[in-house]
Protein backbone atom coordinates (compact mmCIF):
# COMPACT_ATOMS: atom_id res chain seq x y z
CA UNK A 1 0.00 0.00 0.00
CA UNK A 2 1.08 3.69 -0.50
CA UNK A 3 0.99 6.22 2.60
CA UNK A 4 1.08 9.32 1.68
CA UNK A 5 1.68 11.90 4.93
CA UNK A 6 0.56 16.03 5.04
CA UNK A 7 3.05 16.98 7.72
CA UNK A 8 4.41 20.69 8.77
CA UNK A 9 7.68 19.27 7.85
CA UNK A 10 9.63 15.76 7.85
CA UNK A 11 13.27 17.29 6.86
CA UNK A 12 13.27 19.55 9.88
CA UNK A 13 12.41 18.50 13.38
CA UNK A 14 13.49 22.41 14.56
CA UNK A 15 10.80 23.04 17.21
CA UNK A 16 8.66 20.29 15.47
CA UNK A 17 8.31 17.12 17.42
CA UNK A 18 5.88 15.17 15.74
CA UNK A 19 8.68 14.42 13.11
CA UNK A 20 10.22 11.97 15.30
CA UNK A 21 7.61 9.65 15.46
CA UNK A 22 6.78 10.15 11.45
CA UNK A 23 9.94 8.94 10.58
CA UNK A 24 9.57 6.03 12.86
CA UNK A 25 6.20 5.72 11.43
CA UNK A 26 7.20 5.59 7.56
CA UNK A 27 10.43 3.52 8.31
CA UNK A 28 8.96 1.30 9.92
CA UNK A 29 5.66 1.27 7.33
CA UNK A 30 9.20 0.78 4.65
CA UNK A 31 10.46 -2.11 6.12
CA UNK A 32 7.09 -3.84 5.70
CA UNK A 33 7.17 -3.52 2.27
CA UNK A 34 4.77 -0.65 1.93
CA UNK A 35 5.40 3.06 0.09
CA UNK A 36 5.51 5.98 2.16
CA UNK A 37 5.87 9.66 1.02
CA UNK A 38 5.43 13.37 2.91
CA UNK A 39 4.31 16.55 1.81
CA UNK A 40 5.60 19.39 3.37
CA UNK A 41 4.81 22.91 2.56
CA UNK A 42 7.66 24.76 0.79
CA UNK A 43 7.53 27.59 3.66
CA UNK A 44 6.79 25.54 6.76
CA UNK A 45 8.49 27.76 9.69
CA UNK A 46 10.65 24.58 11.09
CA UNK A 47 12.48 23.94 7.74
CA UNK A 48 12.63 27.77 7.44
CA UNK A 49 14.26 28.34 10.96
CA UNK A 50 16.58 25.29 10.65
CA UNK A 51 18.17 27.13 7.83
CA UNK A 52 18.39 30.03 9.28
CA UNK A 53 20.13 28.44 12.72
CA UNK A 54 22.08 25.96 10.98
CA UNK A 55 21.82 26.32 7.33
CA UNK A 56 22.00 23.94 4.34
CA UNK A 57 24.09 21.60 5.96
CA UNK A 58 21.15 20.67 8.35
CA UNK A 59 19.29 19.53 5.61
CA UNK A 60 22.46 17.22 4.46
CA UNK A 61 22.69 15.38 7.52
CA UNK A 62 18.88 14.65 7.60
CA UNK A 63 19.32 12.69 4.32
CA UNK A 64 22.42 11.16 5.90
CA UNK A 65 20.75 10.14 8.58
CA UNK A 66 17.37 8.80 6.96
CA UNK A 67 18.42 8.02 3.37
CA UNK A 68 15.03 5.71 2.79
CA UNK A 69 12.91 8.58 3.65
CA UNK A 70 11.37 10.69 0.72
CA UNK A 71 9.38 14.14 1.05
CA UNK A 72 8.44 16.29 -1.68
CA UNK A 73 7.28 20.47 -0.98
CA UNK A 74 4.22 22.02 -1.77
CA UNK A 75 3.54 25.56 -2.82
CA UNK A 76 0.43 27.33 -4.07
CA UNK A 77 0.71 26.08 -7.30
CA UNK A 78 0.82 22.50 -6.35
CA UNK A 79 -1.63 19.70 -7.76
CA UNK A 80 -2.58 17.77 -4.21
CA UNK A 81 -4.98 15.49 -6.24
CA UNK A 82 -2.63 14.52 -8.35
CA UNK A 83 -0.50 13.89 -5.72
CA UNK A 84 -2.62 11.19 -4.02
CA UNK A 85 -4.48 9.82 -7.16
CA UNK A 86 -2.50 6.52 -6.00
CA UNK A 87 -2.70 6.71 -2.74
CA UNK A 88 -4.22 4.16 -0.54
CA UNK A 89 -3.97 6.03 2.53
CA UNK A 90 -3.33 9.78 3.30
CA UNK A 91 -2.50 11.24 7.02
CA UNK A 92 -2.83 14.53 7.17
CA UNK A 93 -1.71 16.44 10.15
CA UNK A 94 -3.29 19.65 11.98
CA UNK A 95 -0.57 21.94 11.30
CA UNK A 96 -1.66 21.37 7.61
CA UNK A 97 -3.68 24.75 5.99
CA UNK A 98 -6.82 24.66 6.72
CA UNK A 99 -7.72 25.27 2.90
CA UNK A 100 -5.50 22.02 1.80
CA UNK A 101 -7.61 19.91 4.51
CA UNK A 102 -10.73 20.86 2.87
CA UNK A 103 -9.57 20.11 -0.52
CA UNK A 104 -8.19 16.97 0.56
CA UNK A 105 -11.69 16.31 1.91
CA UNK A 106 -13.51 17.53 -1.10
CA UNK A 107 -11.03 14.70 -2.91
CA UNK A 108 -12.23 12.07 -0.91
CA UNK A 109 -15.74 12.80 -1.22
CA UNK A 110 -16.10 13.02 -4.87
CA UNK A 111 -14.94 9.22 -5.36
CA UNK A 112 -11.25 8.91 -3.90
CA UNK A 113 -10.85 5.11 -3.00
CA UNK A 114 -7.85 6.10 -0.53
CA UNK A 115 -8.59 6.16 3.32
CA UNK A 116 -8.40 10.22 4.70
CA UNK A 117 -7.50 10.17 8.14
CA UNK A 118 -6.45 13.14 10.62
CA UNK A 119 -3.82 13.26 12.73
CA UNK A 120 -3.96 15.48 16.20
CA UNK A 121 -0.70 15.60 18.02
CA UNK A 122 -0.58 19.27 19.72
CA UNK A 123 -3.34 20.67 22.49
CA UNK A 124 -5.15 23.17 20.00
CA UNK A 125 -8.30 21.29 20.27
CA UNK A 126 -8.68 22.75 23.73
CA UNK A 127 -6.02 26.09 23.84
CA UNK A 128 -7.71 26.94 20.45
CA UNK A 129 -10.77 25.10 20.24
CA UNK A 130 -11.96 27.72 17.46
CA UNK A 131 -8.99 26.85 15.19
CA UNK A 132 -9.92 22.92 15.74
CA UNK A 133 -13.46 23.16 15.26
CA UNK A 134 -13.30 25.19 11.98
CA UNK A 135 -11.51 22.62 10.31
CA UNK A 136 -14.09 20.57 7.39
CA UNK A 137 -13.22 16.95 8.63
CA UNK A 138 -16.83 15.55 7.50
CA UNK A 139 -15.04 14.00 4.70
CA UNK A 140 -12.33 12.20 6.58
CA UNK A 141 -12.43 8.54 7.30
CA UNK A 142 -10.94 8.91 11.17
CA UNK A 143 -9.04 11.21 13.36
CA UNK A 144 -5.90 10.25 15.07
CA UNK A 145 -5.75 11.52 18.37
CA UNK A 146 -2.10 11.17 20.25
CA UNK A 147 -4.50 10.49 23.53
CA UNK A 148 -7.06 9.41 25.11
CA UNK A 149 -8.25 12.94 26.63
CA UNK A 150 -7.53 14.07 22.82
CA UNK A 151 -9.77 11.39 21.55
CA UNK A 152 -12.79 12.36 24.10
CA UNK A 153 -12.41 16.05 22.83
CA UNK A 154 -12.92 15.19 19.52
CA UNK A 155 -15.79 12.87 20.25
CA UNK A 156 -17.74 15.14 22.37
CA UNK A 157 -17.14 18.03 19.48
CA UNK A 158 -18.56 15.92 17.28
CA UNK A 159 -15.20 16.40 15.05
CA UNK A 160 -14.76 13.34 12.54
CA UNK A 161 -16.77 10.07 12.08
CA UNK A 162 -14.35 8.16 14.03
CA UNK A 163 -11.92 8.99 16.38
CA UNK A 164 -9.01 6.68 17.42
CA UNK A 165 -6.15 7.18 20.26
CA UNK A 166 -2.80 6.81 18.14
CA UNK A 167 -0.19 7.58 21.06
CA UNK A 168 3.24 8.78 19.71
CA UNK A 169 6.31 6.29 20.58
CA UNK A 170 9.90 6.00 20.03
CA UNK A 171 11.47 4.75 16.95
CA UNK A 172 13.82 2.21 18.56
CA UNK A 173 15.84 1.59 15.18
CA UNK A 174 17.37 5.02 16.72
CA UNK A 175 16.74 5.64 20.01
CA UNK A 176 18.68 2.39 22.24
CA UNK A 177 21.25 2.30 24.68
CA UNK A 178 24.42 3.00 23.42
CA UNK A 179 27.75 2.37 25.05
CA UNK A 180 30.04 5.39 25.07
CA UNK A 181 31.82 7.30 27.50
CA UNK A 182 30.37 9.59 30.20
CA UNK A 183 30.98 13.30 29.61
CA UNK A 184 28.01 14.85 32.07
CA UNK A 185 25.23 14.53 34.95
CA UNK A 186 22.06 15.67 33.67
CA UNK A 187 21.09 16.52 29.96
CA UNK A 188 17.67 18.16 29.09
CA UNK A 189 16.46 18.09 25.53
CA UNK A 190 13.51 20.11 24.86
CA UNK A 191 12.47 23.89 24.07
CA UNK A 192 11.42 26.67 26.09
CA UNK A 193 7.96 27.18 24.38
CA UNK A 194 5.94 30.10 24.62
CA UNK A 195 5.35 30.68 28.59
CA UNK A 196 3.51 27.10 29.02
CA UNK A 197 6.24 25.43 31.06
CA UNK A 198 8.73 28.45 31.86
CA UNK A 199 7.80 28.54 36.03
CA UNK A 200 8.13 24.44 35.77
CA UNK A 201 11.76 24.20 34.00
CA UNK A 202 12.65 27.25 36.38
CA UNK A 203 11.23 24.75 39.22
CA UNK A 204 12.32 21.30 37.98
CA UNK A 205 15.21 21.87 36.22
CA UNK A 206 17.21 25.16 36.74
CA UNK A 207 17.10 25.53 40.55
CA UNK A 208 17.73 21.99 41.63
CA UNK A 209 20.53 21.82 38.98
CA UNK A 210 21.96 25.08 40.81
CA UNK A 211 21.47 23.89 43.91
CA UNK A 212 22.76 20.49 43.69
CA UNK A 213 25.99 22.37 41.31
CA UNK A 214 25.87 19.35 38.86
CA UNK A 215 27.05 19.18 35.40
CA UNK A 216 24.32 19.58 33.21
CA UNK A 217 23.88 20.11 30.07
CA UNK A 218 20.18 21.68 28.36
CA UNK A 219 19.43 21.49 24.49
CA UNK A 220 16.73 23.11 22.55
CA UNK A 221 15.43 26.27 20.84
CA UNK A 222 13.18 29.93 21.28
CA UNK A 223 15.20 30.26 24.63
CA UNK A 224 14.18 34.13 25.61
CA UNK A 225 17.40 36.00 26.81
CA UNK A 226 16.33 35.78 30.56
CA UNK A 227 15.99 32.04 30.26
CA UNK A 228 19.86 31.84 28.64
CA UNK A 229 20.47 34.43 31.75
CA UNK A 230 19.00 32.13 34.35
CA UNK A 231 20.91 28.77 33.13
CA UNK A 232 23.96 30.59 32.75
CA UNK A 233 23.86 32.15 36.46
CA UNK A 234 22.77 28.55 37.69
CA UNK A 235 25.84 27.13 35.67
CA UNK A 236 23.63 24.85 32.97
CA UNK A 237 25.48 24.91 29.87
CA UNK A 238 23.39 25.87 26.82
CA UNK A 239 24.33 23.70 24.03
CA UNK A 240 21.42 25.18 21.67
CA UNK A 241 19.64 22.69 18.75
CA UNK A 242 20.41 19.11 18.47
CA UNK A 243 19.27 16.93 15.14
CA UNK A 244 17.38 14.29 16.21
CA UNK A 245 19.08 12.12 15.10
CA UNK A 246 22.39 12.94 17.50
CA UNK A 247 19.62 12.16 20.70
CA UNK A 248 20.66 8.82 21.40
CA UNK A 249 24.31 9.71 22.11
CA UNK A 250 23.74 12.71 23.99
CA UNK A 251 21.61 10.80 25.79
CA UNK A 252 24.31 8.14 26.90
CA UNK A 253 26.65 10.43 27.43
CA UNK A 254 24.63 11.80 30.47
CA UNK A 255 23.60 10.01 33.73
CA UNK A 256 19.97 11.18 33.91
CA UNK A 257 17.62 13.23 32.18
CA UNK A 258 14.05 14.90 33.07
CA UNK A 259 10.35 14.88 31.72
CA UNK A 260 8.65 18.73 31.77
CA UNK A 261 5.34 18.75 30.73
CA UNK A 262 4.26 21.65 29.46
CA UNK A 263 0.56 22.53 31.31
CA UNK A 264 -1.81 21.92 29.10
CA UNK A 265 -0.73 18.15 28.91
CA UNK A 266 -0.80 18.14 32.65
CA UNK A 267 -4.54 20.43 33.34
CA UNK A 268 -6.18 20.09 30.10
CA UNK A 269 -4.89 16.77 28.56
CA UNK A 270 -3.58 14.78 30.99
CA UNK A 271 -2.32 11.27 30.34
CA UNK A 272 -0.52 12.56 27.26
CA UNK A 273 3.86 12.48 27.60
CA UNK A 274 5.83 14.50 25.41
CA UNK A 275 7.29 12.41 23.55
CA UNK A 276 10.89 12.39 24.75
CA UNK A 277 9.30 10.57 26.93
CA UNK A 278 9.15 7.29 24.87
CA UNK A 279 12.38 8.18 23.26
CA UNK A 280 14.61 8.79 26.66
CA UNK A 281 13.45 5.22 28.49
CA UNK A 282 14.61 3.48 24.88
CA UNK A 283 17.85 5.18 24.90
CA UNK A 284 18.06 3.79 28.85
CA UNK A 285 19.00 6.98 30.51
CA UNK A 286 16.89 7.31 34.17
CA UNK A 287 14.32 9.80 33.85
CA UNK A 288 13.20 11.84 36.80
CA UNK A 289 9.59 13.42 35.36
CA UNK A 290 7.79 17.05 37.06
CA UNK A 291 3.98 15.86 38.32
CA UNK A 292 2.34 14.36 35.79
CA UNK A 293 -0.40 11.89 35.44
CA UNK A 294 0.10 9.05 33.62
CA UNK A 295 -4.05 9.01 33.26
CA UNK A 296 -3.83 5.59 30.51
CA UNK A 297 -1.50 3.48 32.26
CA UNK A 298 1.37 3.64 28.89
CA UNK A 299 4.59 3.43 31.95
CA UNK A 300 4.88 1.92 35.42
CA UNK A 301 5.76 5.42 37.45
CA UNK A 302 8.37 4.48 40.20
CA UNK A 303 9.74 1.92 38.45
CA UNK A 304 10.24 2.99 34.40
CA UNK A 305 11.30 6.47 36.38
CA UNK A 306 10.81 8.68 39.08
CA UNK A 307 8.43 11.69 40.11
CA UNK A 308 9.07 14.30 41.81
CA UNK A 309 6.30 16.74 43.01
CA UNK A 310 8.23 19.55 43.75
CA UNK A 311 11.56 21.32 43.52
CA UNK A 312 12.94 20.38 46.72
CA UNK A 313 11.70 16.30 45.71
CA UNK A 314 13.48 17.03 42.27
CA UNK A 315 16.85 17.78 44.16
CA UNK A 316 16.54 14.47 46.04
CA UNK A 317 15.34 12.38 43.07
CA UNK A 318 18.81 13.47 41.02
CA UNK A 319 21.12 13.18 44.12
CA UNK A 320 19.75 9.69 44.12
CA UNK A 321 19.98 8.67 41.05
CA UNK A 322 23.64 10.02 40.73
CA UNK A 323 24.65 8.54 43.62
CA UNK A 324 22.91 4.97 43.33
CA UNK A 325 24.19 3.16 40.80
CA UNK A 326 21.52 0.30 41.06
CA UNK A 327 18.57 2.51 41.52
CA UNK A 328 19.69 4.72 37.94
CA UNK A 329 20.42 0.65 36.47
CA UNK A 330 16.62 -0.27 37.74
CA UNK A 331 15.10 2.46 36.25
CA UNK A 332 17.04 2.14 32.96
CA UNK A 333 16.19 -1.49 32.62
CA UNK A 334 12.76 -1.16 33.59
CA UNK A 335 12.07 1.70 31.30
CA UNK A 336 13.44 -0.27 28.48
CA UNK A 337 11.75 -2.76 28.77
CA UNK A 338 8.08 -0.77 28.85
CA UNK A 339 9.21 0.66 25.76
CA UNK A 340 10.58 -2.48 24.03
CA UNK A 341 7.28 -4.28 25.05
CA UNK A 342 4.48 -1.72 24.16
CA UNK A 343 5.98 1.57 22.69
CA UNK A 344 7.93 1.32 19.47
CA UNK A 345 7.06 2.66 16.13
CA UNK A 346 6.55 -1.10 15.41
CA UNK A 347 3.78 -1.03 17.65
CA UNK A 348 2.30 1.99 16.86
CA UNK A 349 2.15 0.74 12.69
CA UNK A 350 0.56 -2.44 13.77
CA UNK A 351 -2.05 -0.22 15.60
CA UNK A 352 -2.73 2.26 12.34
CA UNK A 353 -3.32 -0.99 10.27
CA UNK A 354 -5.99 -2.64 12.49
CA UNK A 355 -7.60 1.14 12.86
CA UNK A 356 -7.44 0.78 8.95
CA UNK A 357 -9.09 -2.73 9.05
CA UNK A 358 -12.26 -0.44 10.83
CA UNK A 359 -12.28 2.71 9.07
CA UNK A 360 -10.75 2.29 5.73
CA UNK A 361 -11.75 2.64 2.32
CA UNK A 362 -13.28 -0.52 0.38
CA UNK A 363 -9.79 -0.59 -1.36
CA UNK A 364 -7.84 -0.52 1.55
CA UNK A 365 -9.24 -2.60 3.78
CA UNK A 366 -9.35 -5.67 0.75
CA UNK A 367 -5.58 -4.97 0.56
CA UNK A 368 -5.47 -5.81 4.27
CA UNK A 369 -7.19 -9.02 4.01
CA UNK A 370 -5.11 -10.08 1.21
CA UNK A 371 -1.92 -9.24 3.43
CA UNK A 372 -3.32 -11.64 6.08
CA UNK A 373 -4.26 -14.44 3.82
CA UNK A 374 -0.44 -14.17 2.25
CA UNK A 375 0.79 -14.37 5.84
Amino acid sequence: MKFVFYTHSLVSDWNHGNVHFLRGVMRDLLRRGEEALALEPQDAWSRINLLKDQGARALEDFQSAFPQLISTTYDATFDHEQAISDADVVIVHEWTDPAIVERLGRARRGGGAFTLLFHDTHHRAVSAETEIGRLCLDDFDGVLAFGETLRECYQKSGWGKSVFTWHEAADDLLFRPMEVPKTGELIWIGNWGDGERSCELMNYLVEPARRLGINASVHGVRYPDEALQALDEAGLVYRGWIANADVPVAFARHRVTIHVPRRAYVEALPGIPTIRVFEALACGIPLISAPWNDAEDLFRPGTDYLIARDSNEMMRCLKDVLADQDLARSLATSGLETISARHTCRHRVQELLSILSECGSRRVTEKLAAKEVAL
